[in-house]
């Protein structure tokens, strides 16, 4: 069964509607970015959600004690961590960790065996991006990582090409932000859209 993460979220609106679409997890980031939230926002919207819904805090070179500080505030169930954090770093903490890597090229499969994470994160490289571009990369190497790891797709899945990007991809999960926003906010009908191609291609999975 494929999972599907919708990130970026940033009001009540957009993550009970995320929820009500059949979200498995909804992502929350704390650093620089068009959707950053503070985690005053992030707990006030966390407190409306039903319960078995992941709460996924997303980082980038967070110091330490920030993180925790911040987990622990806004009782996050995942971290994800988008910067140059080392094995060390990923190492320890009481929530689950997703270690995302910048997809250049195979070398990318390397990297990720160095880390201890519950599962790896496959984005795009732009440079000085760390994540959130918009921008697909080669799918057939995030085949080839799914034979070793547990990996979520990010990097310009859309409602449009959510069908290819799992087929070709067969990841874990996904991981969709700018993809189902219209003007830079989180559009209901894309949100409902893409969850129903997850949903029609798990059920697929499931009976072949």
């Amino acid at each position: 069964m494929v999972r599907v993460k919708i990130c970026g979220i940033r009001t009540v609106e957009a993550a009970l509607a995320a929820v009500e679409a059949g979200a498995d997890a909804l992502g929350f980031v704390f650093a620089p970015s068009p959707r950053r939230v503070t985690p005053q926002e992030a707990e006030r919207i966390i407190r409306e959600l039903p319960p078995f819904v992941s709460r996924v805090g997303v980082f980038v070179d967070a110091p330490r004690r920030e993180a925790l500080e911040i987990a622990g505030d806004c009782r996050l169930d995942v971290l994800q961590f988008h910067g140059g954090e080392t094995p060390d770093y990923c190492r320890g903490w009481q929530q689950q960790v997703v270690k995302a890597f910048r997809v250049r090229d195979g070398s990318v499969l390397e990297q990720m065996d160095r880390y201890e994470v519950a599962a790896c994160l496959l984005d795009t490289y732009v440079p000085g991006r760390a994540g959130g571009t918009g921008q697909c990369f080669d799918w057939g190497l995030a085949r080839q990582a799914a034979e070793r790891r547990r990996i979520i797709l990010a990097g310009g899945i859309t409602p449009a090409n959510v069908e290819q990007a799992i087929r070709q991809a067969r990841p874990y999960a996904i991981d969709v932000s700018s993809g189902v926003e219209t003007g830079g906010v989180k559009d209901p009908d894309k949100i409902r859209g893409l969850l129903m191609t997850v949903r029609r291609l798990n059920d697929e999975f499931d009976q072949s």
